[in-house]
This record gives structure tokens, sequence and C-alpha cells, in this order.
């Protein structure tokens, strides 16, 4: 089954991070792409960019508008995602588990069930 694992977590928190902190932060992400990749789990995943690029459209009226940002009210903002094909939500849980952004503090992962084509989960 796909898991789409979500990644918030605060904007410019790896500038606040020495250059010894941010290498091992990195090391860590590494590390756990390294092992999804060999357990053939890792489907994909992507980093965004800074929030500060994003826009948002909403209906406004009768017709859709585009605004600068995302303008959430909340400290973390979507930052990237990992999609990965595992056997169960508690192993998608597992792996979202050990995320550095989670186990330092910086953010959360949200683990959402892929629904397949046919518009069910799977």
């Amino acid at each position: 089954m796909k898991y789409m694992l979500l990644i918030w977590n605060r904007p410019g928190f790896v500038e606040e991070l020495s250059e010894q902190e941010r290498t091992a932060l990195f090391g860590e992400v590494d590390e756990i792409m390294r092992e999804l990749t060999e357990s053939g789990e890792l489907v994909g995943g992507q980093a965004l960019a800074d929030p500060s690029q994003a826009r948002t459209v909403r209906l406004a009226g009768d017709r859709p508008e585009v605004t600068d940002g995302p303008f959430m009210e909340s400290k973390e903002q979507f930052a990237g995602y990992l999609l990965v094909d595992c056997d169960s939500p508690e192993r998608a849980a597992e792996i979202a588990a050990r995320w550095p952004d989670v186990r330092r503090g910086f953010g959360a992962l949200e683990v959402r069930a892929v629904m397949d084509e046919a518009g069910t989960d799977g």
C-alpha cells in the first residue's frame, strides 16, 4: 500500500542551525532515503521551495483569485513529501517517526494512505 508522508516544518529553521547540526540533519535524511531505496519502499519524494515563493488560489466571489504565499495560521508549513510503498500504516508511521524534523522537534510528518485509481485506499 502506498502512503504519502507530508513533511511540515517551521520555515527557516535550517538557517538557525550550526553547520555541524545541518550536516548531521541532512546525513540522517540521506541515511533514511538510502535505507528506503534499498528496501524498495521509496517511491519518490521532493522538498518544496520556500513558502515565500508560493501562490494560493481561492474562489473570490464568482472567480478564482491568486494571492502570494500560503498565509496559513500556522507556524509550520508544508515543506515536502515522501511517497512510500510499505506493508502497513504502522510501518509508514515508523518511517515518519525516524524523520529528523520529527525527532528533533522541528516539525511533523502527516501519514496519509494514497487512494488508488478506483478511488479507494490502496
